[in-house]
């Protein structure tokens, strides 16, 4: 069985509980509120949380300082490559300076990201404009006031943010800014490049770990979490041809898949 709280905290603590209630094996959380909700309801109970996309489970109280498990919870963390994203946009966009990133103020993984981000920023010759959100209605005008101060926005994997990608993505069009994505299912849709994950491999290495303490080999409470490794160039040459971009050819012979239009 499977709910979705589309984004939405109240619902997913009642999914939490509803689980709870029909005794289940095992609950996979995807996604930081899932998670947090379902480790915070399972908490006196003997059932076992993995979660998944989880980019920082330290700081969402998921996971200890050294990786092992805050109870009987572990999982996978869709945790970005930085660095590789800031090197990517610098060679596709040798003259920018300013990046803008919109993220939600009350998820922790995406205020870490950010963290990350205005760190290494200067690295590359960046300056990072921020936009914080506190729901999916703030992203039609934070989104046209980021646009008039930056020269391309590179986005994460805010789960309210990238329900409002279309959006983001149309406004953008119009002025002829590149939308750097975070993942493949971002540039499938109309961001002009990701180094960045697949969140089907994402799913397998969470299924595994699933199948660990399903089968009794070990317990979640005995399991580290995991980072996912696997990250790749993705490009898509319809968006970048519509911005009269042309992406480096060392990115797009490397890369993992290149896309020649732009999904629905």
């Amino acid at each position: 069985m499977y709910e979705n709280s589309q984004t939405d905290a109240n619902m997913a603590s009642q999914i939490s509980k509803n689980f709870i209630a029909k005794d289940v094996d095992l609950i996979c959380a995807i996604a930081t509120p899932m998670a947090q909700s379902a480790f915070g309801a399972t908490k006196n109970t003997k059932i076992p949380v993995i979660f998944t996309a989880v980019t920082d489970p330290i700081k969402a109280e998921l996971a200890k300082a050294d990786g092992s498990p805050n109870g009987n919870t572990t999982g996978t963390s869709d945790k970005l490559p930085v660095e590789k994203q800031l090197e990517m946009i610098r060679k596709v966009l040798p003259e920018a300076k300013k990046i803008g990133i919109m993220y939600s103020t009350s998820e922790v993984n995406s205020i870490s990201a950010i963290e990350e981000y205005k760190a290494a920023a200067p690295n590359y010759g960046f300056e990072i404009v921020e936009s914080g959100i506190s729901t999916i209605a703030d992203v039609p005008l934070a989104a046209d006031t980021l646009l008039e101060k930056v020269d391309c926005i590179n986005n994460l994997t805010d789960n309210t943010v990238v329900s409002a990608l279309p959006t983001i993505l149309n406004k953008a069009s119009k002025k002829n800014i590149p939308v750097f994505g975070s993942e493949v299912e971002q540039v499938k849709i109309g961001c002009l490049a990701s180094m960045g994950l697949d969140y089907f491999d994402l799913g397998r290495q969470t299924g595994k770990m699933a199948a660990q303490v399903l089968s009794g080999e070990k317990k979640a409470s005995e399991i580290n979490y995991e980072i996912i490794e696997e990250f790749a160039f993705y490009g898509n040459s319809a968006v970048a041809e519509n911005l009269g971009i042309t992406l480096p050819e060392d990115l797009v012979k490397d890369a993992k898949e290149m896309y020649d239009s732009i999904s629905e």
